[in-house]
């Protein structure tokens, strides 16, 4: 109640100044797009601002270099989504980013943000620049009830049982595992393996630490095998778009996909239920383990007032209880707030929240190595699994390279 009443005397104090805010995103599945209306409307009813939507059509690898050009270009929007992490600290330290300490001390965000690394990829020496929104984890692999019925198998509950399904999955014209051609899939996927068949201890080490004898060594060995064997299961996949892979598993064509919990949001909007028509494997079922990553909020410096205080009141919007629920429901990710209520949550989100609770978190890549050297690790997986010619240790002595010279 008293973040509801807030913004009623928000409104009503800022009536005279409403504003139009372009929002910038790349929101545009289907699960996305109603997650995305979602806040549209939390913003409209609750302040006398309008939502302009800017949605761009493909990945955040289409849209972050669009978004960039334009801030830098002096065409700055109102509000932008970009990644939780490093995406955005050469525009935060070149001046281009609306300053937020004042609205999250004025909030508490530091008391309910959790984990709270989500809100320190926001902070640039000491202050705040961001509205973390959800919490996105890599770390799933999505399975189709349908498809193992019709393979007369069991539905896996580790990644070992999966890959010796994946033959009875093939004699069924079943796709064992389906994957997109975007690049950057293909890194997600060896990114999961990498934190399932490594574990958390390696992962780390190379992810955060940059230690690269680790990543030439053992452990990501056989990552790099586990991959090449992943590889193999995703011909005939033959789809660009994660979603459209995300569909394959929907509809039972494909037994699995690799991807992150947004695809929660797909498998509702098909109308699915989670342990009856599909199943989630965090950590691929080899470690209650969970990175996190996702979408945050940014607000481009501008020199209209009334925009700046739509941006302040979007800002507010984001982080309060009511809006933290009712988009991560729709979205399929789990909430920044510690302090809101999830009760009904659906199977897969639960097992995500006692992960939060219980299990091992890990900062993503995202948060702890620059956009060159997640572009270079990019670029080597999706040619890595493109080619089924390019062996594993090649790839494996490419990677070290890549995290040898990291910054």
């Amino acid at each position: 109640m008293i973040f509801a009443g807030a913004f009623v005397a928000a409104g009503a104090a800022q009536a005279a100044q409403a504003a139009e805010l372009e929002v910038t995103h790349w929101w545009t599945s289907g699960g996305e797009a109603t997650a995305a209306a979602e806040l549209a409307r939390a913003f409209e009813s609750r302040t006398e601002h309008a939502w302009l939507d800017g949605a761009i059509a493909g990945s955040g690898g289409t849209a972050r270099p669009i978004i960039i050009s334009r801030i830098i270009g002096g065409d700055p929007m109102g509000a932008t989504q970009l990644n939780h992490g490093r995406q955005a600290e050469e525009l935060i330290r070149a001046g281009l980013m609306l300053d937020l300490t004042e609205i999250a001390e004025e909030q508490g965000w530091r008391d309910v943000v959790h984990p709270s690394s989500l809100l320190e990829g926001c902070t640039v020496d000491g202050r705040v620049y961001c509205v973390p929104l959800n919490i996105h984890s890599a770390e799933w692999l999505w399975l189709s009830h349908q498809a193992f019925e019709d393979a007369g198998t069991s539905v896996p509950t580790t990644w070992d049982e999966f890959v010796a399904a994946s033959p009875a999955l093939r004699d069924a014209g079943k796709v064992p595992l389906a994957m997109g051609g975007q690049p950057w899939q293909a890194a997600l996927a060896n990114g999961v393996i990498s934190m399932a068949i490594a574990g958390p201890e390696a992962w780390r080490a190379v992810n955060a630490n940059l230690d690269a004898e680790v990543a030439a060594g053992p452990e990501f060995a056989a990552v790099f095998q586990a991959a090449a064997d992943a590889r193999a299961m995703t011909r005939g996949s033959n789809v660009q778009d994660w979603n459209q892979a995300t569909n394959l598993v929907i509809t039972g064509q494909a037994g699995g996909q690799i991807m992150g919990d947004w695809a929660q949001g797909e498998f509702a909007a098909a109308g699915l239920t989670a342990g009856e028509d599909y199943s989630c494997l965090p950590g691929l079922g080899t470690h209650d383990i969970l990175s996190t990553s996702g979408d945050a909020i940014y607000f481009p410096v501008n020199d209209d007032p009334e925009i700046t205080e739509a941006q302040y009141d979007l800002a507010r919007v984001l982080i309060s209880p009511e809006t933290q629920v009712a988009f991560n429901r729709l979205k399929g990710s789990l909430p920044v707030r510690a302090d809101v209520d999830m009760a009904d949550a659906n199977e897969c989100m639960e097992k995500g929240l006692r992960i939060l609770r219980e299990g091992t978190i890990m900062a993503s890549s995202d948060q702890t190595m620059s956009p060159d050297t997640t572009g270079q690790i990019e670029d080597l997986m999706a040619e890595f699994w493109s080619d089924p010619s390019y062996g594993p240790e090649d790839a494996q002595t490419r990677y070290a390279d890549i995290i040898a010279n990291a910054d």
